[in-house]
């Protein structure tokens, strides 16, 4: 998955927001929560960005995901993040860009799934009751 390609399936998700912070990572949030951030590679101690392209992405994932996740080649608990159940996901890991697009998506759902129903109303993620 590239920069781009993972900015195109966050973006599509209802109610995010975009900043760019930590150097060069995209961040991606849903009422001001963080659900997923990429790594491009840039700077010391970073993945070198594979050649395609491809980036390493971290995200947000449940109890079981984790410990399934963590078990495959090239993911590993996200640094700093794991306690919370991230993972993170290296440019030359064996797993699809489907597979990628599931699991932000599905990050995108837990962290929605924590905020105030006024909140996910406001950002279109329920339907608000009269």
């Amino acid at each position: 998955m590239t920069l781009d390609e993972y900015n195109a399936v966050c973006k599509g998700l209802t109610g995010t927001t975009h900043v760019v912070q930590w150097g060069s990572s995209h961040v991606w949030k849903v009422g001001g929560k963080i659900f997923a951030i990429s790594d491009l590679g840039t700077g010391p101690n970073k993945a070198e960005p594979g050649a395609d392209g491809a980036i390493a992405v971290a995200f947000k994932c449940g109890d079981m995901s984790y410990r399934l996740l963590t078990e495959l080649p090239g993911i590993i608990p996200a640094p700093y993040l794991a306690r919370a159940k991230w993972v993170r996901v290296e440019p030359d890991a064996e797993f699809s860009d489907e597979d990628r697009t599931s699991y932000i998506t599905e990050a995108h759902r837990i962290i929605s799934a924590k905020l105030t129903k006024k909140l996910q109303a406001e950002l279109g993620l329920i339907q608000a009751k009269d």
